[in-house]
């Protein structure tokens, strides 16, 4: 009822918490979607989902311009290139593909891994993917031949997340496992591994905009920040509950 959403927001914004209201339901894929991205310079959104496809909206009107097909299984996540212009998408079928947004044509199909693909990242120069798979492992693949460069036997449990930081010198990748591990792009070599007292599953990491930081979402339900140059985490942040990690 409008009169009981109107005290909750009263009660939200008495709290000192924002009032988010939705504004718009895109919802044309057939299956769950696994990751949105906005474009670097704002005029597309991503979304990817389990029914195979990555859907490019333009964020001016809101309408559904390309819808991206070429995938065998369900897609788990999908990243933008700086520069707008290419899109990455990362699959249940073990293969990362490279897009074109303007034209939603398919330019190369990324294979090796020996398990679903679950995230992927370009570098901030657009000229290098990493990507992060239940196999274990981390890939880094050159754009422009679709070839891997380096295949780095990350972790013990699925690679749930990948990031460059704000160079490209540097990746982050969260596993499973309940560890993030920094690397050195150009030699592979593993930097620091970031372990607390307990480590639940990561979902999810990323490097600060200044990549001084690193963010992790955990499967607990809660936020860790790192400096990472001292492997100390810095803060936790909860508030989100998962009923099924409990």
């Amino acid at each position: 009822p409008e009169s009981r959403d109107c005290a909750m927001a009263t009660a939200d914004n008495a709290a000192g918490r924002p009032n988010y209201v939705c504004k718009l339901t895109l919802n044309l894929h057939k299956r769950a979607v696994s990751s949105v991205k906005f474009s670097a310079d704002g005029k597309w959104l991503a979304s990817s989902s389990a029914d195979m496809t990555v859907r490019l909206w333009n964020t001016s009107n809101w309408r559904c311009m390309q819808t991206l097909q070429g995938h065998s299984q369900g897609i788990s996540d999908c990243a933008f290139s700086a520069d707008s212009s290419y899109l990455a998408s990362a699959s249940d079928d073990r293969t990362v593909k490279l897009w074109e947004v303007s034209s939603g044509k398919l330019l190369k199909t990324m294979r090796g891994h020996a398990n679903f693909v679950f995230c992927v990242d370009f570098n901030p120069q657009g000229n290098m993917l990493a990507s992060g798979s239940f196999d274990e492992s981390l890939r880094v693949w050159d754009v422009k031949t679709g070839r891997c460069l380096k295949i780095l036997p990350a972790h013990s449990d699925p690679v749930s997340g990948v990031h460059f930081n704000c160079d490209g010198s540097l990746i982050v990748s969260g596993s499973h496992d309940g560890l993030c591990r920094i690397w050195d792009t150009a030699t592979g070599q593993c930097l620091k591994t970031l372990i607390d007292d307990d480590n639940p599953p990561v979902s999810f990491v990323k490097f600060s905009p200044n990549g001084r930081f690193v963010l992790a979402s955990l499967l607990d339900g809660t936020l860790r920040l790192w400096n990472y140059h001292k492997g100390k985490c810095l803060r936790t942040y909860s508030g989100h509950r998962n009923q099924v990690y409990a």
